[in-house]
């Protein structure tokens, strides 16, 4: 579905992971992913989760969504419920043997990929079974447009010497799309806080992690704020 870029509003965006996301005419489901530009840092579509349990999850053009000076509402897209059916869906399934990867797309890259059934294994009288090398698994994966890389709220983010320091929360955007900041996650579920990283700090970002050019203390350093996650 093609449409014209709309005019933006001048302020910063937040893409909060899992926020709400609205249509013109009513509610649509969650912000899953987002899909981005690694070269120029720039969000480029949100993964939707539609709240209709038999509609899978839709790649939206970032172009569509209607920036808010208000953190605590909900995204808002610029078009209808039924008009997000035209929106390419995101998930493929595959049956993999061990260390075979999706058929190559020119037009497309894998995303995320989560293992959905790993191969069974018996016992047997003489000990454990290790299975059959190469058994097949159950591959989810998502599809994403060539040369671009998709980040979720499980990803990990790692400081220059390779510690692991906490999972990508979300972004803030120009109205450009341009990720100016994204927001880090650390800590444990009652004790968590979340670290505002300047985009200059990030040294590489791939398909589910995020490198900073920065070490573990100086990200300790910046400026933080206690949230509270609610079962």
């Amino acid at each position: 579905m093609r449409r014209d870029r709309p005019v933006r509003d001048p302020a910063r965006m937040r893409l909060e992971l899992g926020k709400r996301v609205e249509c013109s005419d009513g509610k649509y489901g969650e912000l899953a992913d987002v899909v981005v530009d690694p070269i120029k840092k720039r969000v480029t579509h949100l993964v939707v989760k539609p709240d209709e349990a038999d509609d899978g999850a839709r790649l939206v053009p970032v172009e569509l969504v209607a920036p808010d000076d208000s953190e605590k509402s909900d995204i808002s897209l610029r078009c209808t419920v039924s008009e997000t059916r035209d929106f390419l869906p995101v998930h493929e399934y595959a049956y993999l043997e061990l260390g075979e990867a999706p058929v190559e797309d020119p037009d497309w890259d894998v995303g995320v990929e989560t293992v959905l059934a790993m191969p069974y294994y018996e016992g047997s009288p003489f000990g454990d079974y290790g299975g059959m090398y190469g058994s097949p698994s159950g591959i989810l994966y998502d599809r994403i447009p060539k040369g671009e890389v998709e980040l979720r709220r499980t990803s990990a983010v790692y400081a220059a010497d390779g510690d692991y320091l906490g999972d990508v929360d979300g972004f803030v955007v120009d109205p450009e799309d341009h990720i100016t900041h994204f927001v880090l996650d650390r800590g444990h579920f009652w004790g968590r806080r979340e670290v505002t990283i300047p985009i200059g700090a990030v040294e590489k970002v791939e398909t589910d992690s995020v490198t900073l050019s920065l070490s573990k203390e100086e990200v300790g350093a910046l400026p933080s704020v206690r949230v509270r996650r609610w079962i």
